[in-house]
Formats: C-alpha cells, structure tokens, sequence
C-alpha cells in the first residue's frame, strides 16, 4: 500500500472513531437527560386513557395511568447498579379496569380506608355511602382523571385532576382534587395532593402502591425490614375498622419502633386477622413534612424512606394477595409478596371526634404532601 492511500485509510479510520465516540456521547447524554413520554394506553367507558413515564437523569423510572391516577411501575436500581422494578402492578388496562385488581397502585379518595356503617353527619345533615370503604364502589381509583405535564425546577411531573360531583358514591359538595406526581433527580418521587370544595365534605387521600424491594428477588416481602416513626396505633375490631382507642405499640407486635421483619411477629397477628393491616399514629402531629417510615431489602440492598405530612400511615402486608391474579409478565402474586405504606388521616375520622380533623370546608384548599425516597445501602 503507498503512502497516499496509507493516509487516507488513516483519515478514514480516524472519522469513523470520531463518528462512533459522538454516537456514544449523545447516548451517554441522553442516559443523563430528564425525559417525559406519552403513550395512550386504550379506553375505559369509552373514555382515553394514557400513560406516562417519567425517568430522571439516573435511570430510575415512574410509570402513571390517568384511570385511577395510578404508580403502574417504579424501577430502581439495586446495590449492584442493576434496575429492576421495585412494585407490584398488571400487564394491561383491561387488568387495571377489572374485578382483581387490588387497587394496584391507585389514588384513592374521597375518603381512603374506612367509614364505619356507611354513614356519617355533617353540619345536621346525615349521609349515606355506597361502600364503608376507600371512597365508594366507584371511588377515584376507578375514575379517568384528566392529565398534563408540568415542569418543576428542571424536574419533570405529572399533574391529574378529576372533579368529584356532588352525591357522587354518596359524598356532599362539587370536590376538584389534583395529584401531582414528581419525580426528583435525586430518586424522590414526590406526591402533591390539593382539593376546594363547594360544600363542606370529609376528604382522607392516599396511594396505594404495592412494594416490594427486592425487585422480583424474593417472591414475599417477609425479610423486608421496617421501622415506623410511632409509639401509638389504632385499636380496631372486627373488618379492621378503629375502635377510637389508640394504644402504644410497646410489647406488642405492632412495634416497629426499631428496624424488624415483617415476618418476625406477623404470626401473633395474624391470631386476629390475616395479616398488617393497622394504621400508626405517626409521633409528626404538625402537618409539616416528616420521616415516618423506613425500609431495607437485604437482597438488593434497597431502602426506602417516606416522608408526609399526613398524621397516620397505614401498614399493610398484603395479607389478600392471591396467587390466582397474574401480576405483571403474567407472575402470580402470592401473600404477602407486598406491602404498603398508605400515608392518611385516620380511618373513621368523620365519626370519630378524637381523630384529627378531616372536613374539607369551602374558602379552605386541602394540601398534602409526601415522598418516597429510594436509597442503596451497599
């Protein structure tokens, strides 16, 4: 080969080395860039309904669906720097809008949890409902919530709203909520809660997503180890509805004032019901922004800190997963394979004087604020 060909094949190889590294900057950048998507994810009543991913400059993704104003997925990454999803959700809209699902990931409202005999009275008028339980037969998480995406501080976010009519599932006054959902480069997932009313109203709000940390490691969430910010829980009886008596959680096996498995004193419950299903008087009374749970997966090394403003969290240990549900990639769930963290107000607070206030009154906006925070511990 002479010398000009030489030099050319040089030149030639040098431009292609240059073009290949420029490929792999502009992929490393895009793996570093905020990004939001949008994909319509089918019809319900003959309603639209989309779903929205966001994934922030580390990789971690969110995943929405405006029926329900729904988490479907949240992937992390795991001690070795692999990313796996870290919660419970179904393969399609069909699954989501059916009979099995478990309110799999969903906003629930106007009132989560319970209200005891379907009644209450507010301001001399008595109300009826159609469920005791999280809002009604058809509560938000079986509504279509209508969607935009926000920008906040360079971070991107989703907001739904959805009007609640007056009467609606037995509730007075027209309710406007909106729910924002942030997801933070710090791997925060932000939720914003904010409701006005027409007519005084209860509101008790919530999501209820299914964790469990070991990104499909572990098919229970038995080892995970919690630690709850509270020293008081509340008494219930039968169908955990609260009795009104709180009671501190010393020699019990709702203490988790220090970190302990799930599993280690899940069998003395269960000599009542089947499983965690209890709500903590969190030790944050103030309705500013506090530490109120922590989480630890020993297999992926996950932990997850929440934070609200919200006076109570219920725990729940996903004493009614079924194995006959197919849950996402057509896995069976099976019990306790989950747990939640439902940030509230007490249940039956409406007919429960002692319980923190949770009517809504026109001129009054209601907000609320809490955070999953997902960590590594390596």
């Amino acid at each position: 080969m002479n010398k000009l060909k030489l030099a050319a094949c040089f030149s030639f190889l040098s431009l292609a080395l240059l073009a290949t590294e420029n490929v792999f900057s502009q992929n490393a950048a895009l793996a570093k860039k905020s990004v939001i998507s949008k994909k319509k994810a089918g019809q319900v009543q003959g309603q639209d309904v989309f779903e929205y991913t966001l994934q922030n400059k580390t990789g971690m993704q969110v995943q929405l669906l405006t029926y329900g104003a729904a988490i479907t997925n949240i992937v992390t990454p795991d001690k070795y720097g692999e990313m796996s999803s870290v919660v419970l959700g179904l393969d399609s809209l069909s699954h989501y809008a059916g009979k099995e699902n478990s309110l799999m990931g969903s906003t629930v409202g106007r009132v989560a949890n319970r209200i005891a005999n379907k009644k209450f009275s507010l301001d001399g008028h008595e109300y009826t409902l159609s469920s005791d339980i999280h809002g009604g037969v058809n509560g938000f998480d079986k509504r279509i919530w209508k969607a935009k995406e926000v920008t906040k501080k360079n971070e991107l976010a989703v907001e739904m709203s959805y009007l609640s009519k007056d009467d609606e599932e037995g509730f007075p006054g027209n309710l406007l909520v909106t729910v924002t959902f942030t997801l933070k480069n710090n791997n925060d997932l932000v939720i914003d809660y904010k409701a006005t009313t027409d007519k005084a109203t209860p509101l008790v709000l919530t999501n209820h997503t299914y964790f469990n940390l070991s990104g499909g490691r572990d098919s229970k969430a038995l080892n995970t180890e919690l630690t709850v910010l509270a020293d008081q829980f509340l008494e219930y009886g039968d169908g955990s509805m609260p009795t009104g008596k709180i009671l501190n959680v010393k020699e019990t096996p709702f203490d988790f004032t220090s970190p302990k498995t799930i599993a280690k004193d899940i069998e003395k419950v269960q000599q009542y019901t089947n499983g965690y299903d209890v709500t903590f008087a969190l030790r944050n009374q103030t309705g500013k922004l506090a530490l109120a749970a922590k989480v630890f997966e020993p297999i992926s090394g996950r932990e997850l800190e929440v934070y609200t403003t919200e006076p109570g969290v219920v725990f729940y240990s996903g004493n009614w997963l079924s194995e006959k549900v197919k849950g996402r990639n057509g896995v069976p769930y099976t019990k306790n394979g989950a747990f939640c963290l439902e940030t509230q107000h007490y249940p039956n607070s409406i007919n429960t004087p002692a319980f923190p206030n949770t009517v809504l009154r026109p001129q009054e906006t209601f907000t609320s604020q809490t955070i999953y925070r997902f960590l590594v511990r390596k």
